[in-house]
């Protein structure tokens, strides 16, 4: 028994290879968190109860943000709050599976709070995982609707008040108060006791799903020693002494034992149906959905990655702007809140003469990475016979793959010798008009005067425009 406690658990994956950076082996947390503590007493549970090929854990923005590194189970990314309704999706379409939502506080009791409440009321087959260290992590540490009163964070700096921001919020009062849910409990990780304590209460709301008995809700006070300038013990120790005033432990509703097991259907589509769905002209019974090909007659799927700064963002919206002016179909779409310590900022983008399905950008047919992370991140996802254009005056290294065309891209040298690396997007702009033919150089010149409406910022990103043109150009031929 010793063994299998003090090993890693089959639930999690060997290394952590969707982790950035050579280390895959180490989790992202910081030294005494106890998000890295929750999850194995999860990933224990998942395994004892032999379910951990049949769950899927659901996480949000935030420290819990990066539960797909480690849970080697089905995975989804949502936005930020909407994990329970991600999670009501999963479950509706398959009720046969554990669904997990794991979120903090800010993410939980703030921009969340509608959606967990209105989960719990409607009862969704689901289990919660509510981890409350009283403050945002991952941010910076500003207050959270669960931070105390007269703590201080960044946000606060004297202290909570009562008159100001209110008090704390309950969330495991709140949600027992509700009909529907039938198991919910208020645990924490402060001490070798405790953690059984949270041990017990995970497996009973992992139980509780497994016997269909409906919405479980454990809320994990937990350590926070960099949020709240601690040391682990000092953290550890604060939660008992000060944390528990305002959020006692214990089991608020337990009916689990009282509650018919539900009756989950899986009420969707056929399958013969989803081609008419999504407007193919597909008719027949005999039609293999697994053969459909994704984004068929989407013309350029780019992903641009790099550090905040480096204008990732922008570049993607000018070629959206452009690809309006070329009467294309275009989407754009960033990510950067939860890469905050992943070393990357992206945007995808979609150009296309037909309409488009989603925006998500999964497999690009050009890559721009502007720093190494990006480049080792994204460089899997190119299709066969893609572009990775990446700035070598940035990144010692080279890509690995032998199916794609590789285009090393002085861009941030290029820019400086201009003046100002801050044009470095720009070359990357006037490369990619020079080596494709979606992109009109004389729309693109006509659109930059729109973007940069003082003079002197026009003639140089012209003149960055034109470096990057002529260099696509040759590289072209």
């Amino acid at each position: 028994m010793s063994v299998k406690i003090l090993s890693k658990s089959e639930a999690f994956y060997d290394t952590y290879e969707r982790r950035p950076g050579s280390n895959k082996d180490q989790t992202h947390y910081c030294p005494g968190c106890g998000h890295g503590i929750l999850h194995k007493l999860i990933a224990e549970a998942l395994v004892d109860f032999g379910v951990t090929k049949n769950s899927i854990v659901v996480g949000p923005v935030g420290c819990s943000v990066f539960t797909h590194y480690y849970f080697n189970a089905g995975n989804f990314q949502s936005a930020h709050g909407r994990a329970p309704a991600v999670a009501t999706g999963v479950k509706r379409s398959l009720p046969e599976s554990i669904v997990l939502s794991y979120q903090g506080d800010g993410d939980l009791a703030a921009i969340g709070g509608n959606e967990i409440l209105h989960a719990a009321n409607r009862g969704e087959a689901i289990t919660v995982f509510f981890v409350n260290n009283a403050i945002y992590g991952m941010t910076g540490g500003q207050m959270a609707p669960t931070t105390l009163i007269g703590q201080k964070t960044t946000t606060t700096p004297y202290g909570r008040t009562l008159e100001n921001e209110g008090y704390p919020i309950g969330m495991s009062e709140i949600i027992s108060q509700l009909a529907s849910p039938v198991y919910v409990e208020r645990v924490m990780l402060a001490d070798t006791r405790s953690i059984n304590a949270a041990r017990k209460a995970v497996r009973k709301g992992i139980e509780n799903q497994v016997e269909k008995k409906g919405f479980s809700f454990i809320e994990v006070l937990s350590t926070c020693p960099t949020g709240w300038k601690m040391t682990a013990p000092q953290a550890e120790e604060w939660i008992k002494t000060t944390m528990l005033e305002s959020f006692p432990l214990g089991v608020y509703k337990d009916i689990a034992d009282q509650v018919e097991p539900l009756i989950l259907h899986k009420d969707t589509v056929p399958s013969r149906r989803v081609p008419k769905f999504l407007g193919l002209n597909q008719e027949g019974e005999g039609f293999d959905i697994s053969q459909m090909k994704i984004a068929e007659d989407v013309d350029q799927e780019i992903k641009i990655a790099g550090f905040g700064g480096q204008g990732v963002l922008s570049l993607g919206v000018w070629l959206s702007e452009i690809g309006m002016r070329e009467d294309l179909k275009v989407s754009w779409i960033p990510s950067y809140g939860p890469e905050m310590r992943g070393g990357t900022a992206n945007c995808h983008v979609k150009l296309s003469r037909t309409d488009i399905g989603s925006p998500l950008v999964t497999h690009s047919n050009i890559l721009i990475a502007m720093n190494r992370p990006s480049l080792e991140k994204f460089e899997a996802d190119v299709v066969e016979g893609g572009v990775i254009i990446w700035d070598n005056s940035l990144i010692d290294i080279e890509p690995t793959r032998k199916d794609i065309r590789n285009m090393p891209i002085p861009a941030t040298q290029i820019a400086k010798d201009l003046g100002t690396t801050r044009i470095s997007n720009v070359v990357i702009l006037g490369v990619l008009a020079g080596i494709t033919d979606f992109l009109d150089p004389d729309v693109v010149q006509r659109v930059l005067p729109i973007i940069f409406k003082k003079k002197q910022l026009l003639s140089i990103n012209l003149k960055a425009f034109q470096k990057g043109l002529e260099l696509g150009r040759e590289l072209a031929n």
